[in-house]
């Protein structure tokens, strides 16, 4: 491990100074742009990433020991953010320079001006190297997610203790988790495959993860739901930073940014309705009642999976936001499967 991780635990505005310092001094190790999200509609462009210090990361596979599966954390951990580099992004015909913040990250909510930006299906990031910056790539293309056409329905799904195992109720066992799995041993809920499947037509509706997991999980993420055959789609990240001290918080604190990632989605697909997904272990019954309020008629229909003892104060606050039968509190996906048969004409 490199000399300059033992700093990692430091509060950002100290990682941020010692990033420019690093740089100042040439000491930067090669750097690597990761996309996240390029989403798009008739009039805007929404793209989100950051740059980070290459590191070595071998793919997951179901034969990898726990120690191996630790270091791989270790890893994923200790990359460092890049504060202040500049991204490239090209549009049809339009070059746009993107900064990132203290945490390495880059976000551009971007107005279509012309037809050729609203006709591109691609879009190219590349880093502008300056004293100092080398990219390890010289650009990443990446496919532009639009869903112009009004679907049946679309999907809005949490991911921890929804689709993932991760036992977010118990800090101990939450923690083991995150650092001895990969995404080919994590375990999914049974039947969430056969679930979503049904739900999103076989993965032809568009399907979106929007969790409080941060942003350093968002590969070993896509891998786990490609392993386990879960319909793909954007994912929506919480955007504090994590460290190799504070990997325990992940997925954990405020969950308010959920409300605000969700909102985005239904604002930015305004002709899409949706089934919400999530679980009671946290607070995605309160999060889904205040979108319902929020976007009256945009929501078709709610599952939540049940962990822990029942809160009968919970369901009758959700239950009396939409007509009887389209709320579901299931113990398992089989009951979840059963009733969107039933009452989603599936």
């Amino acid at each position: 491990m490199k000399q300059f991780y033992v700093l990692r635990g430091l509060t950002w505005p100290f990682r941020y100074l010692f990033s420019l310092l690093k740089r100042k001094l040439g000491k930067l190790d090669v750097l690597r742009i990761e996309v996240f999200v390029v989403l798009g509609n008739d009039t805007h462009l929404f793209v989100k990433g950051r740059v980070v210090e290459a590191y070595k990361q071998s793919r997951p596979s179901d034969k990898q020991n726990v120690f191996h599966n630790i270091l791989a954390t270790l890893r994923r951990y200790a990359g460092s953010s890049v504060p202040d580099a500049k991204i490239e992004l090209s549009l049809g015909d339009r070059k746009i320079i993107l900064i990132t913040d203290e945490e390495g990250i880059f976000e551009r909510y971007h107005k279509i001006g012309n037809e050729k930006e609203k006709m591109a299906n691609t879009v190219q990031f590349s880093l502008v190297e300056e004293e100092g910056l080398k990219a390890e790539k010289s650009f990443i293309e990446k496919s532009v997610l639009r869903f112009q056409k009004t679907f049946p329905r679309a999907i809005i799904s949490d991911i921890d203790d929804t689709i993932i195992i991760s036992k977010a109720t118990n800090i101990q066992e939450k923690f083991w988790l995150s650092v001895s799995k990969n995404a080919y041993t994590r375990r999914p809920f049974p039947g969430v495959s056969g679930f979503y499947r049904l739900l999103s037509s076989n993965g032809d509706y568009p399907v979106f993860y929007v969790s409080s997991s941060d942003w350093n999980l968002f590969d070993l993420i896509k891998d786990f739901m490609n392993y386990r055959n879960i319909p793909g789609g954007p994912i929506l990240l919480k955007d504090h930073h994590m460290s190799l001290r504070n990997i325990w918080k992940s997925g954990g604190g405020s969950h308010v940014h959920k409300v605000d990632k969700i909102s985005f989605l239904m604002n930015f697909y305004p002709k899409l309705n949706f089934v919400l997904i999530g679980d009671s272990g946290q607070h995605d019954p309160e999060i889904y009642a205040e979108v319902i309020q929020k976007f009256p008629g945009r929501v078709e229909a709610v599952y939540i999976r049940q962990v822990g003892a029942v809160d009968e104060s919970r369901e009758e606050e959700l239950n009396a936001l939409l007509p009887a039968n389209k709320i579901a509190w299931v113990q398992n996906s089989t009951e979840a499967i059963e009733h969107a048969k039933q009452h989603l004409g599936l």
